[in-house]
């Protein structure tokens, strides 16, 4: 299979439209139509349903959609690792969100240094949830990221794991008892069960960071010195950040943050494997 009739595909069915995917691969309908046709046939499935007001996936299709975006980022990743090793000075580049490595980045690379099959590491800072793009596409050789993340295509192994700490204004009754900044989860009353796990944690700060546009942790941070959110963090973050407006509170109940090391499956790279020896090795 080619991978310009996955292209082609994809298009198509993201757009569920031929017209505007047409236009977003810069060709006309009718040679679209004929590519889309000819990978159904080749295929011996069915991935459109059509009528004349409506594109729709089949089950077919929608399975093929999921492995044709994996399939061409691999591609595409293939491409510019190929480039990196074939540079004058190979290096590896390291996805990292800024203030996400529990301050333990300098000492990886320390110990990476030590190691005889280490190359030069180039540090690709990132946002919110980028690192598995970053890794699948090909942009990045290995990636810090807290767990969970969505991990399709990737490895990873645990580089640290620490205590969860609430942040909250410095105002807030919890802070404010008898210093001890203890405190329940439940106590708390953020809108997850009491309960929680690590997905229903990454599901309210994805919700806090989509809402308030949030780039970085000072941005977080202020939010919570203006009242305006309480939020989960690692307790890493307490000793680096100190700030007048917010209280860190420790929360026995709650999940602790696990922070990992990520690399893509199919990766042979000795020197790869080195900065994932150094990084499990913290």
């Amino acid at each position: 299979m080619e991978s310009r009739p996955l292209r082609y595909f994809v298009a198509v069915a993201e757009e569920l439209n031929f017209t505007r995917a047409a236009e977003r691969l810069g060709i006309s309908p009718p040679p679209l139509s004929r590519t889309i046709r000819r990978l159904e046939a080749d295929l011996g499935v069915t991935l459109f349903e059509r009528t004349t007001h409506s594109v729709t996936l089949t089950p077919a299709g929608t399975v093929l959609l999921e492995q044709a975006r994996i399939a061409l980022e691999a591609l595409q990743a293939a491409g510019r690792r190929a480039q990196r090793v074939a540079a004058t000075e190979p290096k590896l580049v390291l996805a990292v969100k800024a203030d996400s490595d529990a301050g333990l980045l300098d000492a990886i690379l320390a110990r990476l240094a030590t190691d005889p099959a280490a190359l030069p590491v180039t540090i690709r800072l990132c946002g919110w949830n980028e690192q598995p793009r970053l890794l699948r596409q090909g942009e990045a050789d290995a990636a810090l990221v807290h767990v969970p993340f969505d991990h399709t295509g990737l490895d990873f192994e645990t580089v640290a794991v620490e205590p969860s700490v609430a942040a909250v204004p410095a105002g807030h009754p919890l802070a404010a008892r008898g210093g001890a900044r203890h405190a329940r989860f439940a106590e708390l009353g953020l809108p997850i069960s009491e309960l929680i796990r690590p997905d229903e944690v990454r599901r309210y700060l994805d919700g806090i960071v989509a809402q308030y546009d949030v780039r970085d942790l000072p941005q977080l941070l202020k939010l919570v010195e203006l009242g305006e959110i309480i939020t989960l963090l690692p307790e890493s973050v307490v000793a680096r950040y100190p700030r007048p407006g917010v209280a860190y509170l420790r929360l026995p109940d709650a999940p602790p943050v696990t922070l990992a090391i990520a690399w893509p499956q199919q990766s042979r790279s000795p020197a790869t494997a080195a900065l994932v020896r150094a990084a499990t090795s913290m």
